[in-house]
């Protein structure tokens, strides 16, 4: 019985904003709270994790949950119209679902190597394999059913 608990235990791999040591934190614990296994601070996933060049790969390939990724632009009119659902979608699917930014003028190797032409453009992946894509502003349910895509109930 305890091995089946250990094989349906899902984890979410996250860097730590503060220190940047990566954390393996147990995604039914997340609305609990999560701290940094080493500087201590909370780890914050009720809100979108900023993704980048070095976090990106090793985010979703290590994450147990789908990952719904805004790739946007701070310049971006639609993508700062977006960015309160975002920030809603991932207060919404806490432990169920991670939700990521990307800067694509920050993080251009990555957004061009998904072929990002116009932003914002949402894409879930699910252990690292891209499942689902929308370019263009979406409100939130628009969000929820992309997302439901890779599974999660929203």
């Amino acid at each position: 019985m305890e091995t089946e608990t250990k094989a349906a235990t899902k984890k979410l791999t996250v860097r730590c904003q503060f220190c940047e040591t990566w954390n393996r934190i147990d995604a039914a614990k997340v609305t609990a709270g999560p701290k940094c296994g080493k500087c201590g601070k909370p780890i914050l996933l009720e809100r979108p994790i900023l993704l980048n060049d070095d976090t990106f790969t090793r985010t979703l390939n290590e994450s147990d949950v789908p990952v719904a990724v805004d790739f946007y632009a701070d310049w971006c009119g639609p993508c700062r119209i977006m960015a309160p659902a975002v920030d809603a979608l991932a207060a919404h699917v806490q432990g169920r679902a991670l939700v990521g930014k990307l800067n694509t003028d920050h993080s251009s190797r990555i957004a061009g190597g998904f072929g990002i032409r116009g932003i914002p453009t949402t894409i879930v992946f699910d252990r690292g394999k891209e499942v689902a894509r929308q370019s263009g502003a979406l409100p939130l349910e628009g969000l929820k059913q992309l997302l439901a895509k890779a599974g999660v109930a929203v």
